[in-house]
């Protein structure tokens, strides 16, 4: 088969969200989800579009986002103009920051933050704030709810874990035979010692399932916060991010904490370097040093 769009328009089209299906002139239009939500009207108006314009199948990435498949070049302007009735646009290419992902930690039993609404600030203030900000590559932000990790917040350029570190009252433990507090731990973290309960800190993910646990009020509370990991990386060259040696607080200092981090990768990479790259030339330590300051 003959192609008729040029690789300058192809390239266009890309950076608009619409990447090429192999082999044709036709291409799949990547919709943009801002943190994994959509309600039943933004789906009616996705499908109505991929029904009028693409060849009417819906593909879920990776990211959350949805792509509706076989839109011809011709019709590209027109289905984005569908979609801009609903309140959608396309995009989540380029070396800029990439679509949020987000899991459902805000409904889910285990979350310990409202994942929902963070991905929708960061989509708000980094993905649609820096759209004409150029980065060395592409940066994707996680967003995980408790350190189950299910959208695996450790394999992205940012990845933010919600915690719950637990405070001990150990004069309260009464050397219970059968501990509820250590059948709670999933990882066995915490263990009786000379007839007192303990945690080992090293171990602990503060996954927040002890608290709470304890008729005598071991332990009763915890500080909730976020950890954040950086330079992690999915694909041929995985590397598992760092956590930064702190746990932060509230919101608003995780939301700096992104932007400096993003600007940092801006200034300090070189073009076509991943963030995991830039770390491991720099240093973790050193970067961790310049982030924390």
């Amino acid at each position: 088969m003959t192609l008729a769009i040029s690789k300058e328009e192809e390239k266009k089209v890309k950076g608009l969200g619409f990447l090429r299906n192999r082999g044709t002139d036709n291409f799949s239009g990547r919709v943009i989800t801002e943190n994994g939500l959509i309600t039943t009207e933004q789906a009616k108006c996705i499908i109505e579009a991929a029904e009028k314009y693409g060849n009417g199948k819906l593909a879920l990435t990776t990211r959350l986002t949805i792509e509706c498949q076989g839109i011809p070049f011709e019709k590209i302007n027109e289905f984005k103009a569908c979609l801009a009735q609903g309140g959608l646009e396309t995009g989540g290419t380029g070396a800029k920051v990439r679509p949020v992902l987000s899991c459902k930690g805000t409904t889910c039993q285990y979350g310990l933050i409202d994942t929902f609404a963070l991905a929708k600030e960061i989509h708000d203030r980094f993905y649609s704030g820096m759209r004409e900000i150029t980065l060395p590559h592409k940066f994707k932000i996680a967003v995980g709810g408790c350190p189950n990790n299910c959208v695996k917040p450790d394999l992205n350029d940012l990845g933010i874990i919600g915690q719950y570190q637990p405070e001990l009252q150990q004069e309260s433990c009464r050397n219970c035979k059968n501990c509820n507090v250590i059948k709670a731990c999933p990882i066995g973290a915490i263990k009786m010692k000379d007839g007192l309960i303990k945690i080992d800190e090293n171990a602990c993910l503060n996954c927040g399932r002890c608290i709470d646990q304890c008729p005598f009020d071991v332990i009763k509370n915890g500080i909730k916060g976020y950890k954040l990991v950086v330079g992690g990386r999915w694909g041929k060259q995985g590397n598992k991010g760092k956590a930064l040696d702190s746990l932060f607080r509230n919101k608003e200092d995780v939301l700096d904490m992104v932007e400096k981090i993003i600007y940092f990768y801006k200034e300090q990479g070189q073009p076509g370097e991943r963030f995991a790259t830039t770390i491991e030339r720099l240093g973790f330590e050193i970067v961790q040093e310049k982030l924390l300051c």
